[in-house]
């Protein structure tokens, strides 16, 4: 389609967090990529924030080479029926909707494109990111290390079977709001010992944020660290038996599988 490489469909929060990191990361320029969007709001949002043109009809990006698919699971099958008569027959298309399996996309493109779907997190609005990748049907390595170059600006990537791909929605996709959760529990117990909201807040993130990092450039287990921590009779052990006499653990447990199991709900 002219001279652009990339059509995105949609212009929400993730599609626009991929494109300030190709932007950023220099992957492509922004002649190169031509975005749409139903909403006139998100439309404007994308061309303010982010730098690129973004259309109202969702057939011009799908005449791309290249095509992201960035929209709700919800509203994919009415957006697959709608483009698939301009989806080039070799191009690439890339899925980052949660749930939808690349066998369904195929069936709705019929059989036109070479299929790619992703996992993102929303933590690659910082560049901290981090996309599981999995090829579906006649997608080529080319296409695979092409869609890694394209979400590596932003983050992590890893390549994966596209069977682990719900397990991966629940992980790393679903991931940074448990850890809202947990961030939002800490400073809620620190507001109720006294602390100024502010202070809570900044030891809070801060803590989470460099045990992060603790447990990312040491290489220990968690199990390993977290004991590191936990001296006999000490503060930490009473809370973590407290933890323990809740279930939390197996709470969380619980939580993330039946976050993998919507995942496989939503694709059909």
């Amino acid at each position: 389609m002219g001279d652009y490489q990339l059509g995105v469909i949609g212009a929400g929060n993730m599609a626009q967090a991929v494109l300030r990191g190709v932007l950023h990361g220099n992957f492509l320029p922004h002649g190169a990529i031509i975005a749409s969007d139903p909403v006139f709001e998100r439309r404007q949002n994308m061309t303010r924030n982010v730098g690129v043109t973004c259309v109202k009809e969702n057939l011009i990006p799908a005449a791309c080479q290249r095509v992201l698919l960035a929209v709700k699971p919800q509203v994919m099958p009415a957006v697959l029926q709608e483009i698939a008569p301009e989806v080039r027959r070799d191009a690439t298309v890339i899925s980052i909707a949660a749930g939808i399996t690349t066998a369904f996309i195929d069936s709705q493109l019929k059989g036109r494109g070479h299929i790619v779907r992703v996992m993102p997190n929303t933590p690659m609005l910082v560049g901290s990111g981090v996309s599981a990748i999995a090829a579906g049907p006649r997608a080529t390595r080319e296409e695979l290390q092409w869609t890694e170059k394209l979400l590596a600006a932003s983050g992590q990537t890893c390549v994966v079977e596209e069977r682990l791909m719900d397990a991966v929605t629940a992980l790393s996709g679903s991931g940074p709001a448990y850890f809202f959760y947990l961030i939002e529990a800490m400073i809620a117990a620190a507001l109720e010992e006294g602390m100024p909201p502010d202070v809570a807040r900044m030891l809070a993130v801060q803590t989470c944020a460099g045990a992060a990092r603790l447990l990312q450039e040491t290489r220990e287990s968690p199990e390993v660290l977290r004991a590191r921590v936990t001296s006999p009779g000490g503060t930490t052990q009473r809370a973590i038996e407290t933890l323990e006499a809740g279930a939390v653990k197996a709470k969380l447990i619980e939580a993330v599988r039946a976050a993998a199991a919507r995942s496989r709900e939503l694709g059909g």
